[in-house]
């Protein structure tokens, strides 16, 4: 993809926050409370919502696409922690370079850390390195030792409940998903489509990502084809 850029050095630096949410317990204002705990003024929050079991790429969210639309050279990026920017050492060490490259400085809310996108001279700048590449890689194994865990729960729990973890209900049938998928295909948007199947269009977009999933969903739970009921 392409990323969009624009430049103004007349603009005023901002902080921007970005949150991603995955859970129903998340919220936006809370990591906005816990960024202005630690004395931050937030300009502007993008967000992005996650859904489990479903990896989308860093660069192909929308929230985070936006926010290569936002950030300019001097700017500030608040996470809550590096995990938060890829899936893995390598994304999270790549995606960094592309916000220090626009000049945009990262900063964590936990540990409250600092990577300067323009240090003063060639040994910060080599520190600076030397600690991203050991919190990435911390982002990593932290991330990988948390799905082992949650791995071997719901195996444990399968084990004596084979019903265990069938996910959440859908709200949806599997004609919805054709209509989606046609209605993508003919070129309407999301809001569109929304609109005239009387879904949300977090639905919309989430099954139009992965009709896969959608469609296992279904079948897990033994939903049928009766149309979902559209309002009026």
């Amino acid at each position: 993809m392409t990323l969009s850029y624009r430049y103004n050095p007349k603009a005023k630096p901002q902080t921007v926050l970005y949150v991603r949410l995955s859970t129903t317990e998340q919220t936006i204002s809370a990591q906005r409370q816990q960024a202005e705990s630690l004395g931050y003024v937030v300009d502007k929050v993008i967000e992005d919502h996650i859904v489990p079991g479903v990896t989308t790429a860093f660069l192909d969210r929308e929230g985070s696409q936006r926010l290569f639309a936002t950030l300019r050279e001097g700017d500030v990026l608040l996470v809550r922690w590096l995990d938060r920017l890829g899936h893995n050492y390598d994304d999270i060490q790549r995606i960094m370079g592309l916000f220090f490259e626009r000049g945009v400085t990262i900063k964590t809310l936990i540990n409250e850390l600092t990577f300067d996108a323009q240090p003063k001279d060639a040994e910060q700048k080599a520190m600076r390195d030397a600690m991203m590449s050991f919190m990435a890689a911390m982002a990593q194994a932290q991330a990988t030792a948390n799905r082992e865990a949650q791995a071997a729960g719901i195996a444990n729990a399968k084990a004596h409940n084979p019903t265990a973890y069938k996910g959440r209900k859908p709200s949806y049938t599997q004609e919805n998903i054709d209509q989606i998928r046609q209605m993508s295909g003919d070129g309407l948007g999301v809001n569109e489509i929304a609109r005239r199947l009387g879904l949300s269009k977090f639905l919309v977009s989430r099954i139009n990502k992965d009709t896969t999933a959608a469609y296992e969903a279904l079948e897990r739970w033994g939903i049928s084809a009766e149309p979902h009921p559209k309002k009026v």
